[in-house]
């Protein structure tokens, strides 16, 4: 039997081939760093581990889920951006709860768009945002983010062809890969001009609590008049190190969510009630641990920065998220300069053409390994005589 022309159309999922030609090296019994993840490496806080470990045992939590998620949840996120980001958030129909954002990113052309609807997405962005076109059997059309404009896409430069075919646009800040941060005027902006085209806005906060230099990154809902026209998808995967549990949620106008919910009931039976409630606590406890894993990240980052540059690879610091994304040297792609990386010295990056055309000439690196690994992986890099201080 022949795989539907949905599945056919898929793009390779780049996250799973390059944990693949990574695993290979590692079983070959060779010591990698492994600078091309986005796991995070750092466990589950215990408080949160501990309020998972009561709700496994009450036997209450062994029954099915409400189908759109327990009432304590929808209000521990709405509480949780009020808290945070003084949004006001209705929790009975401004919430939807997700087993992971990466499955709402799905879900929403399936629930709002139509053939011949198109997404805008952002070049270079997450790649599984592709996805999304041939399982809805859509069209998508690329925004280019580019250095010299802080990583933000430039909606002078969208077509009128596009923006008449566009139906949703994804964004996402702090951005994977870049690093970028946007502000509340870009955010203004981006309100103003999916206004003017009938276009819904996807804002990807995954990274909503990781920003450095003093600078927490700003929420797309604390625009005025973000919930006419979007939502904003948060994960508790990297805020507080549960990407294995999958849970997440998104927030915002109204009609979107009831979208969401809907395709979620015909999809799915809910989410496991223990794995929700641990979830309230991390939303409603103390934001301590994820102070503490900002500064980690922080003091990641400047150990990277400082040790490239003593090499002399030259690159800008990211504003936030656990991602670098640094420049390939001349005379290779970048691809060549990955699998050099992993062929010659044991170092494991994502090569930037992964993230769409416009990541071609960059690799992203993780900041999540230590800072003594990090320290080693220039040092192994400097002893191939590429960079020149």
């Amino acid at each position: 039997m022949d795989f539907s022309n949905r599945l056919q159309n898929l793009p390779d999922q780049f996250f799973a081939l390059l944990v693949a030609k990574t695993a290979k090296a590692v079983d070959e019994g060779r010591d990698v760093i492994n600078f091309g993840q986005g796991n995070p490496d750092q466990p589950t806080p215990p408080h949160i581990v501990k309020a998972m470990q009561q709700a496994v045992a009450d036997p209450q939590t062994h029954r099915y889920s409400p189908f759109r998620g327990l009432s304590s949840l929808r209000k521990a996120a709405a509480d949780f951006y009020k808290k945070e980001y003084d949004v006001d958030i209705d929790p009975d129909l401004e919430v939807a709860i997700l087993s992971g954002t990466k499955i709402g990113f799905i879900e929403l052309p399936l629930a709002l768009l139509n053939p011949g609807d198109s997404l805008l997405l952002p070049d270079p962005g997450y790649p599984d945002y592709l996805s999304a076109a041939p399982l809805a059997d859509i069209e998508f059309d690329l925004m280019k983010l580019k250095q010299e404009t802080g990583y933000l896409p430039d909606y002078n430069e969208v077509t009128a062809a596009a923006k008449a075919r566009a139906k949703l646009m994804y964004l996402n800040y702090p951005n994977n890969p870049t690093g970028a941060t946007a502000d509340i005027a870009f955010f203004d902006e981006t309100i103003q001009f999916a206004k003017e085209n009938g276009i819904g806005v996807v804002h990807d906060f995954a990274y909503g609590r990781i920003g450095f230099d003093g600078k927490k990154p700003v929420s797309f809902l604390q625009s005025k008049g973000a919930k006419d026209i979007g939502i904003e998808m948060y994960t508790l995967s990297k805020t507080y190190n549960m990407a294995g549990w999958r849970i997440g949620f998104a927030v915002g106008n109204a009609k979107m969510i009831e979208a969401l919910n809907l395709v979620q009931d015909h999809l799915f039976a809910g989410i496991f009630p223990a794995v929700q409630l641990a979830a309230v606590e991390a939303l409603n406890s103390s934001q301590q641990c994820v102070e503490e894993l900002n500064e980690l990240y922080e003091k990641r980052r400047q150990t990277l920065v400082d040790e490239c540059r003593r090499i002399g690879w030259e690159f800008e610091a990211p504003k936030g998220s656990f991602f670098a994304w640094l420049p390939v040297p001349e005379g290779y792609t970048s691809i060549e300069f990955s699998d050099l990386l992993l062929d010659k010295v044991d170092i494991a990056v994502a090569p930037g053409s992964g993230f769409g055309p416009g990541g071609e000439g960059f690799v992203r690196v993780g900041l999540l390994v230590d800072e003594q690994r990090i320290i080693e992986a220039i040092q192994r890099i400097e002893k191939l005589g590429i960079f020149t201080k």
